[in-house]
């Protein structure tokens, strides 16, 4: 079965260089189906402010600092036309990752984003935080309005995880349960608080955190798999990882491949929407390329995050 699916992602003439109008609908839908998935559940799509939006588009243009190299953004449409593309795709579930990079920001965008899950059918409530004051009243709003997965985002914010104005939070998101979608790895550029060293301490002091490592922790892979292996809570995504783009600065170590069969179970898709440089399926088709089996796509691609998220099959 995976041969036959690895036949059908391959992008449709003029997709390769980055053309959203192109027709790549057929190709992802035809991925799912041939694994006999009612669809796909991406945990790590963004969707923002139109202003922010635009500052980070601004960012990636530029070739910032925290981005380092040439990033042109595949799918730079109006909000409803992203949000139209991931239900054409067959998207049943996808968040609204955002964050903030200062204070006094993170109140307002969880305000922003939980009108957006309420409109948009599909989307998981997301919300965000940052080390200030108030952040426990905010969070705890957040939480009561029905917030299902949050982000903490340690390279953009350039905040410690362990910063004490935090500990009520993650106290607070432990004993819900709530998935926090962490970017926590030095890829594509390091912040003072990224690597493997701050959350390991972070889940010293709150092991029943249900943490989601964004990106496979790129590029600290087996460091942050054998974190996942030690808190049995700890999932990971796939945001970029195994892709084309990101495999010529940060390769996933061969020799780490079979950790991802052990950890089959807490892997993710993820796929950084609307905000790669290339196509949707290009992402699908680096998870077949991994050759680990039918059973590990289902499982990364929809069950777990359905049953990390409680979402019953049709």
């Amino acid at each position: 079965m995976t041969e036959s699916i690895r036949r059908a992602i391959p992008l449709p003439d003029g997709q390769a260089d980055g053309d959203p109008q192109a027709d790549d609908v057929e190709p992802v839908t035809a991925f799912w189906r041939g694994l006999g998935l009612p669809g796909l559940i991406d945990v790590h799509t963004h969707f923002m402010p139109e202003s922010v939006l635009a500052k980070v588009w601004a960012y990636f243009d530029s070739a910032g600092p925290l981005v380092g190299r040439e990033w042109p953004i595949t799918y730079r449409l109006a909000e409803e036309d992203r949000v139209e593309r991931l239900r054409a795709y067959g998207l049943r579930a996808f968040t609204s990752m955002l964050y903030p990079h200062k204070p006094d920001m993170a109140a307002w965008l969880n305000s922003w984003a939980a009108d957006f899950a309420a409109r948009t059918p599909g989307c998981l409530h997301t919300a965000t935080f940052f080390p200030e004051p108030g952040a426990t009243q905010y969070v705890t709003r957040a939480v009561e309005s029905g917030a299902r997965v949050f982000k903490a985002h340690l390279q953009v914010g350039a905040y410690d995880p362990n910063d004490p104005l935090l500990d009520e939070v993650w106290g607070l998101l432990e004993d819900e349960g709530i998935p926090v979608v962490t970017h926590c790895g030095s890829g594509p550029a390091p912040g003072p608080h990224t690597g493997p060293g701050p959350m390991a301490a972070l889940l010293a002091r709150y092991p029943r955190l249900r943490l989601v490592i964004a990106h496979m922790g790129t590029p600290e892979y087996a460091e942050f798999l054998a974190l996942a292996v030690r808190h049995p809570r700890v999932h990971l995504d796939t945001t970029m990882a195994f892709t084309r783009f990101t495999e010529e600065t940060a390769p996933f170590p061969r020799e780490a491949i079979p950790r991802l069969l052990d950890l089959q179970d807490r892997i993710l898709l993820g796929t950084d929407f609307p905000n790669i440089p290339y196509p949707y399926g290009e992402a699908l088709q680096a998870l077949a390329d991994l050759d680990l089996g039918d059973d590990w796509l289902r499982d990364v691609c929809h069950d777990n995050a359905a049953r990390l998220f409680t979402i019953d099959r049709p």
